[in-house]
């Protein structure tokens, strides 16, 4: 068999097993065992115990079980509500009203964690119930989050653009600058969508609230005092390098339990709740990572991601005919890898036909990261998806589903960044000059 054939087999393998309801880590871990033990000539046994013991011995992920006790407390004390509350005066006259909230929520997050899986985790447990307790369309609620929970690779820091700026050797604090223009336009985007989709439907949204004074909106944001002060701290230490990523976390939680005895809603009763709660959603995101790590390595082993990329260089295509077909081979291998894995596989094939059609690599980066964002909301290895259904009960498919529109609204933005390169370009040759 050739490697697509291959691959085409594995895939199968995947939406069966799937689609016969075998848990999502058991899933990819068995198809990663099938792929080892009979197309290729290592140890699948070996592999899979050290692609478990790596994932959960990553110094990075020590951070996602932290964000998600922090997630859990901001839900199962009023911290949530109060937030809710504050915010709701300010967006009653705007097109779907509190719905952005999931947007703006994943967007400053998002820069905290630098991890889509600790983003849509954390922002789900604190949104998803207040929405759904006030009327907000639980569908648009579930795609907005597992599409936004992709911000927090794409608004630095990010440990995928690090990844890539070693495997391109291009400068990471450009690429961290070249994040921002395009991190706002996703959520300008998705955004845009929602209003578009409550004009559409406005018997699906909430009434907006009775008008309020000035006076009586700044009283009632007054709950949004303290949380807004921690994220801001929590910003600032990680952008100064005062604290790590996990370092931050820990911070979240401390401040979060202090806010929440503070306001006297923290109860042991609570408390002991949340951190079950944190521990059980770690562990199954956990467990479906380091599943994916052992289908990753099965990948690396066949050749199959350099068999796609090498297949487009040997087509010979136009620089714009290369971009687009390179869109559709990262969208298929986002169906059965994990972000860095599609570019520490691919980038030694793929970096030097960039450059020779004249791409800026910088510019690239992001365009890469944009398309590892819809790998995390593309079947049947989302992890987004994983992690909303994981969270909330519902099939991994229906998320996926209520996710298109905000797939196309990824797609459109990089169509706007490959016509506009611009905006990728633009801060980081502004603020350190046109590299020579």
């Amino acid at each position: 068999m050739g490697l697509l054939e291959i691959g085409g087999l594995l895939l199968f393998i995947m939406l069966f097993l799937l689609s016969g309801g075998v848990w999502i880590a058991m899933t990819l871990a068995i198809v990663g065992w099938v792929g080892q033990a009979f197309f290729t000539t290592t140890l699948p046994g070996k592999n899979l115990f050290s692609a478990f013991w790596e994932t959960a011995a990553s110094w990075e992920l020590a951070a996602l079980p932290l964000f998600i006790w922090m997630g859990e407390i901001l839900y199962r004390t009023r911290l949530s509500e109060q937030m809710f509350d504050g915010l709701s005066p300010w967006l009653s006259r705007v097109p779907g009203r509190l719905m952005h909230t999931t947007i703006l929520g994943c967007g400053i997050f998002g820069s905290v964690s630098g991890s889509s899986a600790a983003t849509c985790a954390t922002i789900a447990k604190v949104a998803l119930p207040e929405l759904e307790r006030r009327g907000y369309n639980r569908d648009i609620a579930l795609g907005s989050l597992a599409a936004a929970g992709g911000l927090g690779i794409l608004i630095p820091p990010s440990i995928t653009m690090v990844v890539y700026a070693v495997a391109a050797d291009a400068s990471v604090i450009r690429l961290f600058l070249a994040g921002f223009l395009p991190g706002f336009l996703l959520m300008g985007l998705f955004s845009a969508y929602i209003m578009w989709w409550s004009l559409r439907h406005p018997d699906q949204v909430p009434p907006p609230e009775p008008p309020t004074t000035l006076a009586e909106k700044m009283r009632r944001s007054g709950s949004l005092i303290p949380c807004g002060l921690l994220i801001i701290f929590i910003v600032w230490v990680l952008v100064t390098g005062i604290a790590t990523a996990t370092e931050c976390a820990a911070y979240g939680v401390v401040g979060s339990l202090a806010i929440a005895a503070a306001g006297r809603s923290l109860t042991w009763q609570n408390f002991w709740q949340g951190l079950v709660g944190a521990t059980r959603v770690s562990c199954m995101i956990m467990f479906i990572l380091a599943g994916a790590a052992f289908l990753t390595k099965t990948m690396a082993f066949t050749g199959i991601p350099k068999a796609l990329a090498e297949t487009v260089v040997a087509a010979q295509l136009s620089p714009y005919s290369l971009i687009a077909v390179l869109v559709i081979v990262y969208l298929i291998l986002g169906t059965a890898l994990d972000g860095i894995s599609m570019i520490v596989l691919t980038s030694a094939v793929v970096l030097p036909m960039i450059q020779k059609a004249g791409f800026d690599l910088i510019w690239f980066g992001i365009f890469i990261i944009m398309l590892v964002e819809i790998a995390e909301v593309t079947p049947p290895v989302g992890f987004n998806l994983f992690v909303l259904q994981n969270m909330t009960g519902i099939d991994s498919n229906r998320i996926a589903r209520v996710t298109v529109p905000f797939f196309v609204c990824m797609i459109v933005g990089i169509v706007l960044i490959t016509v506009f390169p611009g905006i990728v370009t633009g801060v980081p040759n502004w603020l350190m000059g046109v590299p020579k």
